[in-house]
């Protein structure tokens, strides 16, 4: 009797174990906050074929330098973190060289807007940086340390994409590092010419570009480089007009998303009510409505948007 019931109890705290040894595993392995968002390619071809255009309405919303969310740095890893929880997003971002070369994020030349440091960017060297803070958009010291290129690869791989705008890094340095860190899959390189656009196709062929393309002579640049179209976004201007429509039309015939950006109008107005009215105007006035919105605030698009359909009753 004794034994029996001794088996008994070694079998419920077998089971008590075992219950409790699942609910960790099931608990520990689940999605992280935002896990959902992240875009995991296998291949370059599967990079490209996500930012084709295939005529379905569908919405991407690029977040201009990250954000200007109150409490987050631009072009901080802390500020992409917290949009990518919220929703799908890819990053324009802004790589300058330090003083000793270390290619950084930092949109301006200087340090004063964006940090507690003043002067150049290019009089310090990566290790002084390291002493400085980030300030968030209303001059709020954040957590936040300027991040290298590097670190914001590490961080992206398996994420989502950043797309590198051309300040001061040379464009060979550009290649070399993303060679180096194996990230041809997770960026894309902003270019404002043909002969750019073929400079990184020749040398990372299928890489995605995001080009210029706001009127016929950059739409015509772009074509006579013989970059393939699979390998590019365009970039149409602020708004999809009378002026523009028909290089759109060009460009989603030949599969290419076109994108607008929002950062020189509708965002530098104050109030939240004030931006979503005028994201809402542009988007019942647009002659053809954009495939790709860039913006400070793609929290706010977004929500304007209705998720991943730009459809404003």
């Amino acid at each position: 009797m004794r034994s029996s019931i001794k088996r008994l109890l070694n079998l419920s705290l077998l089971s008590v174990l075992f219950s409790f040894a699942m609910t960790f595993v099931f608990v520990g392995c689940g999605p992280k906050e935002g896990e959902e968002n992240y875009l995991k390619f296998k291949k370059l071809s599967d990079t490209q074929e996500y930012f084709s255009y295939k005529g379905d309405s569908s919405l991407l919303i690029s977040g201009h330098r990250g954000s200007r969310e109150p409490g987050y740095a631009e072009n901080s890893i802390e500020g992409f973190e917290y949009l990518l929880r919220k929703m799908p997003i890819f990053f324009e971002i802004d790589p300058r060289l330090t003083k000793d070369s270390v290619v950084v994020l930092m949109h301006d030349e200087t340090l004063d807007r964006t940090t507690n440091a003043t002067g150049k960017l290019s009089d310090y060297t990566w290790s002084e940086l390291q002493s400085y803070r980030l300030k968030d958009s209303e001059g709020n010291i954040t957590v936040s340390m300027i991040p290298s290129l590097e670190q914001v690869f590490e961080w992206t791989e398996g994420k989502t994409i950043i797309n590198l705008d051309k300040k001061d890094v040379p464009m060979q340095m550009i290649v070399d590092l993303i060679k180096k860190h194996k990230m041809e899959k997770y960026v894309m390189l902003t270019v404002h010419t043909g002969a750019q656009a073929r400079f990184y196709h020749d040398r990372l062929p299928g890489v995605m570009l995001s080009v210029f393309a706001r009127n016929d002579a950059e739409y015509e640049d772009i074509e006579i480089s013989g970059v393939p179209w699979e390998s590019m976004i365009a970039y149409v201007g602020q708004s999809i007009n009378e002026a523009n429509s028909h290089i759109v039309k060009k460009l989603h015939d030949n599969g290419v998303r076109c994108m607008v950006s929002y950062s020189p109008t509708h965002d530098r107005l104050r109030t939240t009510e004030q931006r979503i009215e005028a994201y809402a105007n542009e988007a019942s006035k647009s002659v053809i409505k954009p495939d790709i919105i860039e913006s400070d605030y793609p929290i706010e698009v977004w929500m304007v948007s209705g998720g991943d359909k730009f459809d404003v009753e």
